[in-house]
């Protein structure tokens, strides 16, 4: 089980990795300002695993890929919303950060929660409240290409 981290709509990536921070590439850099602006804590209270749970259009803003670049490296292992902007959606999958769109979950699970998610079948458990939710689960390729880290490990590993 994973511990969720809960935020509103419209999440932005200014205040998932704040532009002052961008010079960086540095994903443990990164990994160390993630949130700061929305949660000062965040970093002080994720765990490898944890899971974020958020409301509609996460990740809006700007195409910076540092967002779930710094979400990642932080050690989160999914992030749940009721819906994604566009770009982070793709940068997401293109890094190897797993996202899962279920307006159910996303609206009934609540912050400090114990969740875990299946992500052949698109099963969410929230062991907390004893129930579950359906998401579409991604297609075998892209299952592979987050498991292997990204699109452009993905790519390395079809090379060998």
């Amino acid at each position: 089980m994973s511990t969720v981290h809960k935020y509103g709509d419209h999440v932005d990536t200014d205040v998932i990795i704040p532009a002052r921070y961008l010079a960086s590439q540095d994903e443990k850099e990164l990994a160390s300002h993630c949130m700061e602006d929305i949660d000062p804590s965040f970093t002080k209270n994720v765990k490898n695993g944890d899971i974020i749970v958020a409301g509609f259009n996460f990740g809006c803003g700007s195409s910076r890929e540092h967002a779930p670049v710094a979400i990642k490296a932080s050690g989160i292992s999914c992030v749940i919303a009721k819906s994604f902007a566009r770009i982070f959606y793709r940068n997401s999958i293109n890094i190897g950060l797993a996202i899962l769109e279920c307006p159910q979950a996303a609206e009934d699970i609540s912050d400090g929660d114990d969740v875990s998610v299946d992500f052949d079948t698109g099963i969410i458990t929230n062991a907390t409240k004893h129930k579950t939710y359906k998401a579409e689960p991604f297609p075998d390729f892209i299952k592979n290409m987050i498991a292997e880290g990204g699109l452009m490990a993905s790519l390395k590993n079809t090379e060998r």
